[in-house]
């Protein structure tokens, strides 16, 4: 059966309890919420300034903001929790859960799988080779994968091998379409921890990569995408790598 997609346009926690098709694997890049351990310092600036300012100034990317990133550990751990809770619900016995997470929200976001009833397997990490050195410090070039499972685990006839550290950097140009983007080519082998033919549901779509690498690897996609510019590129993303796939098609 070839490969559909759907793009919802809403805010996670309000759709997902809607969603009643059930998914072989979830996989997300929540917005982290890092860095500021004050009010000021978590809402002095925007998400676009947050991540696209470098030595007090702001890169040239004509990229959009999101809202969402100024929660405290908390509330972050609280609302992470009730969102995977709902991913949890959806995930089909022994699908998988992968949810990136930066150093600061390591403990929380691995609190949170756990929450929301996933058991966890272990964490996975992404290397990101362009990553600007800092001087007297250690480089923060990498940012990590919490995984876990919706109960057992039950290899497949012809089961995938994954491994444990994947690198890739984010598109650069006109080819980074959103201000968090990942690696296409490491969602790619992500997105094969779900069964050929089967479904992934990524509850914070963005501009729409984990769904691209989804349809490229043969798997259906459901996403949902709270900003409405970016879900209107997402759309877009997915109609023009659906036209790519023999048969990808959007859901009815």
């Amino acid at each position: 059966m070839a490969p559909t997609w759907t793009l919802h346009h809403g805010d996670a926690l309000t759709l997902l309890p809607t969603l009643i098709n059930p998914v072989d694997a979830v996989i997300c890049d929540p917005p982290y919420n890092s860095g500021g351990r004050t009010m000021t310092a978590r809402t002095a600036r925007t998400a676009r300034e947050k991540y696209l300012t470098e030595g007090g100034r702001l890169h040239g990317f004509d990229l959009g903001t999101f809202t969402g990133d100024n929660r405290d550990q908390r509330a972050y751990t609280s609302w992470l929790s009730q969102i995977l809770a709902h991913c949890y619900r959806l995930t089909r016995p022994g699908g998988a859960a992968l949810v990136f997470t930066d150093w600061r929200q390591l403990a929380a976001t691995t609190d949170a799988l756990q929450a929301a009833g996933y058991t966890w397997r272990g964490i996975a990490v992404w290397l990101k080779p362009i990553a600007r050195p800092q001087p007297g410090r250690l480089k923060q070039d990498s940012e990590f994968i919490v995984w876990g499972s919706a109960g057992a685990m039950i290899p497949g006839t012809d089961p995938v091998y994954l491994p444990g550290h994947f690198t890739g950097s984010q598109p650069r140009g006109k080819a980074r379409q959103h201000i968090t983007q990942k690696p296409l080519d490491v969602m790619q082998q992500l997105v094969r921890i779900a069964p050929p033919g089967g479904t992934v549901l990524d509850p914070f779509a963005g501009s729409g990569t984990t769904g691209a690498a989804a349809l490229t690897e043969g798997r259906s996609f459901i996403g949902i995408e709270q900003s409405a510019s970016y879900a209107e590129v997402a759309r877009a993303r997915l109609a023009s790598h659906s036209g790519h796939v023999p048969g990808a098609r959007a859901a009815d």
